[in-house]
């Protein structure tokens, strides 16, 4: 999403290049910097002459694109094509799996070139339409779980008022607030210029405090606002195991699905945590250390962070049995024959949900 840029050095001070820490930067081999490139005048720059571990390394790197083109695929057509899968709560799944199969469809691929060639050919124009996507979408992606977790509030804190405070109207206004304030973000980063990065050095979006502001406004604050609201989300929880016996079996029986429902969707929201809070850590706090970080430690979390978007659609398969039955039909293309075949779905889901 947004990255440092290596300021520009002058090479003939040695004070300045002992104070930065550069001068043991150039002491380091190839292979101490990444697998796959040089350096050459303070540049990272593609080798000419990869070793087998880096071909293999971008193999499995368009592996992982494919993999997640395909599971979240099978997420949308899930919830589109069976319509007792149209639910406020899928809704907003629904949203989040188009954010990561537009990023396995375009970010990986534009991360892929970007690491593969250094600079490709559309220089600066590439270099902020790729920050322009990075940012669009991980910030749709935080957002979606940001409204997931109020869904789920309402959904265990109280039930009685979930179907008035979260009907399908209100759903569809979060779907539009969340795209078009990603979309706003991410046209921000081209107009206003936050990408300043020089394509000869680097694809990288300056550290300044433009970039502080946007990692504050769409990621440190939707976290503490979801843990929060889990928080509260686990204790009013804990209030209702220890009085289910009070409860009715019907009303025990949907208490327990909807906790159910809130531990996954807290598990997705746990995942995007483990994987995008190491770069944004990384990125905020790097321009404090004198010293240049070595591109394959950048690239390491960079990548552990575009992976998240794999991950959601096996979360999902794991923990509901109803996306695995959707899952099946899909890939066993059931879906394309009789239309007898969609009550088999829905009896499965009536039957699962009060018994996973």
């Amino acid at each position: 999403m947004f990255r440092t840029v290596r300021p520009d050095v002058n090479t003939d001070d040695p004070k300045h290049m002992e104070s930065t820490g550069l001068e043991s930067t150039l002491n380091r081999t190839n292979t101490d910097l990444h697998l796959c490139y040089e350096l050459q005048d303070l540049t990272y720059v593609f080798s000419n002459s990869p070793s087998l571990i880096c071909v293999l390394l971008y193999i499995f790197l368009g592996l992982l694109a494919v993999i997640t083109t395909c599971g979240n695929l099978l997420v949308i057509i899930s919830i589109i094509y069976f319509k007792q899968l149209h639910t406020p709560t899928n809704y907003l799944i629904l949203s989040l799996g188009v954010a990561d199969l537009l990023v396995g469809v375009f970010i990986f691929p534009f991360s892929m070139t970007f690491t593969v060639t250094s600079c490709w050919f559309y220089e600066n124009l590439f270099c902020k339409v790729r920050g322009s996507f990075d940012a669009t979408l991980s910030t749709a992606s935080i957002l979606n779980l940001c409204c997931i977790s109020i869904d789920r509030y309402y959904a265990v804190c109280q039930p009685l008022k979930y179907r008035t405070k979260i009907n399908d109207r209100v759903t569809g206004m979060m779907i539009l607030v969340i795209w078009g304030v990603s979309a706003f973000i991410g046209i921000t980063i081209i107009v206003a210029g936050f990408n300043q990065g020089k394509c000869e050095e680097s694809c990288l979006i300056d550290a300044s405090i433009s970039t502080t502001l946007a990692c504050i406004f769409s990621f440190y604050i939707p976290v503490l606002i979801m843990l929060s609201i889990y928080l509260k989300i686990f204790l009013v929880a804990q209030k209702q195991v220890n009085s289910i016996h009070c409860s009715t079996k019907s009303g025990a029986a949907v208490s327990k699905m909807e906790r159910k429902a809130t531990k996954t969707l807290a598990i997705v929201m746990g995942v995007f945590l483990f994987c995008w809070t190491p770069y944004f850590l990384c990125i905020n706090f790097q321009p404090l250390i004198y010293d240049v970080t070595p591109i394959a430690i950048i690239e390491t979390l960079n990548w552990l962070a575009l992976s998240n978007s794999m991950l959601n659609p096996f979360i999902y398969a794991f923990f509901y049995s109803w996306f695995r039955s959707a899952f099946r039909m899909i890939i066993s293309g059931k879906i394309f024959r009789q239309k007898s075949m969609r009550p088999v779905l829905i009896s499965n889901i009536l039957f699962n949900s009060t018994n996973d």
